[in-house]
Formats: structure tokens, sequence, C-alpha cells
């Protein structure tokens, strides 16, 4: 805000300018528009003219926390245990437990049920549909992530132990041959075990590639393989110089009977009669 005080001087319109405005004069921004004037025999004409602008500081208002449970009055791990057991349901699968367990960001749900092949699906490709829907409807309640990771009586732990085993067979391979292996489009999670098996295997490199959900590892090696025509100590020779010795070729009669028997000479081609033969008739 800014207002114009005028006094007999400039720092009594200083002074009214913080009695007005409640503060020091050092947090005022002042503009001096005119000074009384000296007449003669020191006489002073006129009064001070001072421009005083101040702004006060913004008080920070205080956001009341969102609460971090629905309508319903379910928390977050009340959500997504609620949405799981309804999509289980919906399936047909009866006799299901959920037991949660706090993670570092979020929770572990274990579903354990003797249908598991059922929820578990291609690949753990039902697990991870459900891991994602469950986190979208928990998150809804607030800003604030919260993880939700899901797993059907250890399913994980056993597809973590196999593609550490595929990772390690191929990488074997890769280094045998020197050749770049692709292996199959996996997801994010699969994709890290993966790699972090690979970097514990000395020779071997991976990285991903492609656009989900199409996007997979491919495992190369670091290492140069040598060639075999690798030749030194001169061009077009072996080491020591001098070019390699060539064994003659063998020489294969592929000659057929009939034309063995065809190019044989015949008795008529001795006779002596010119273009054409005697004809007697």
């Amino acid at each position: 805000m800014k207002k114009i005080f005028t006094a007999a001087t400039v720092e009594d319109a200083k002074k009214a300018a913080a009695a007005e405005f409640e503060v020091a004069e050092s947090e005022i921004t002042f503009t001096v528009i005119e000074e009384p004037k000296i007449g003669l025999f020191g006489r002073v004409k006129g009064e001070a003219k001072v421009e005083a602008e101040y702004e006060p500081p913004v008080v920070p208002v205080e956001e009341e926390p969102v609460s971090s449970v629905n309508e319903n009055g379910l928390t977050k791990i009340e959500a997504a245990k609620k949405y799981m057991l309804e999509v289980i349901k919906a399936m047909g699968i009866e006799n299901v437990e959920i037991t949660v367990t706090d993670t570092e960001n979020g929770a572990m749900f274990e579903i354990v049920s003797e249908e598991f092949s059922e929820l578990i699906g291609k690949k753990g490709e039902l697990l991870d549909s459900l891991q994602y829907l469950s986190s979208l409807v928990c998150n809804k309640l607030d800003r604030e992530y919260f993880r939700i990771s899901t797993d059907c009586n250890g399913f994980r732990e056993r597809r973590k132990t196999q593609l550490e085993e595929l990772a390690r067979k191929i990488s074997a391979n890769v280094k045998r041959s020197g050749r770049t292996s692709a292996l199959e489009p996996m997801n994010p999670y699969e994709r890290r075990i993966i790699h972090a098996a690979v970097s514990e295997i000395e020779g071997v490199t991976s990285r991903s590639t492609g656009e989900e959900p199409y996007r997979k590892v491919l495992i190369s090696s670091t290492e140069k393989k040598p060639r075999n025509n690798d030749f030194r100590g001169g061009r077009g020779g072996r080491k020591g110089g001098g070019r390699r010795d060539r064994k003659p070729r063998a020489h294969y009669d592929i000659t057929t009977s009939f034309e063995k028997d065809y190019k044989r000479p015949k008795p008529e081609d001795n006779l002596n009669t010119g273009l054409y033969g005697k004809i007697e008739f």
C-alpha cells in the first residue's frame, strides 16, 4: 500500500507513516516528493511531503491435511484389501485369505488360495493387474503415493529364482558365442531382476530396448572373440610372414558312364567315305 504523508519536516512525515502502518521506519520505502523551503531571514516555507510504501508480509494459510480415509471410513490398506476381495470373488474364487505386511512406503498383500493358478495367470499377468488396479483405488484417497505389492502363494520368489537362472544361462551362451541375445518382453519388475543378475556376471552386460508392453532385455558380451583368419606378420600370411601354403585341390571325375560310352571311338569313324557314304539300293 502507498500513502502520502505531510509534516513540518521529512523526519516527522516518516514518523507519521510508521505510526499509521504500525511498523518500524526501516520496513517502509519512502520517496520524498517535496521538502520545506527556507525563505528570507531563515524562515521555513511549506511542508514536507513524503510518499510511504509498505507491503505487509503474506501470512501462509495452513492447509488442512487431506484425510487418508475415504467416504466409507476406510484407510488405504483397507480400501485396497476390500477391492481385491471383491475382484477375486467376482472371479468365482471363494476361499481366499489376504495378509498385509507394512513396507517402507506401502504394503505387501499376500494372497493365499488353493486356486492360486487362476489368480496368478500367465507369468503373473493377472497378479500384476490386480496390483495395479488396487494401487489406483487406494491412491485416490490423498496425494501421498502408497505403493501396493501383491503376491500369491510365494509366486514372486519362485519367479525371481527362475529369472535369475535364465539370466545366468543366457549369459553363458552369450559369452561362448559372442552374439547378443534378446529375451522375451517383460514388465519393469522382471527386467530389473534380469539386470541385477547380469550385473554380477563378468564378461556380459544388459540393456533394455523397445516400448512397453514389448520392452525387452538384450544381453551382450563385453569380450572380443579372436577371428579364425587373424593372420599376423604380413598381409595375407600367418605369423612369421609369407603366404599360407595351399594344397592342390583333388580332381574328381564326374563323367557319367553314358558320356564315356558316347565319346568312345566307333568303327564307322574310321571309314573314309567323305561327307556322304555310298548309298546302295
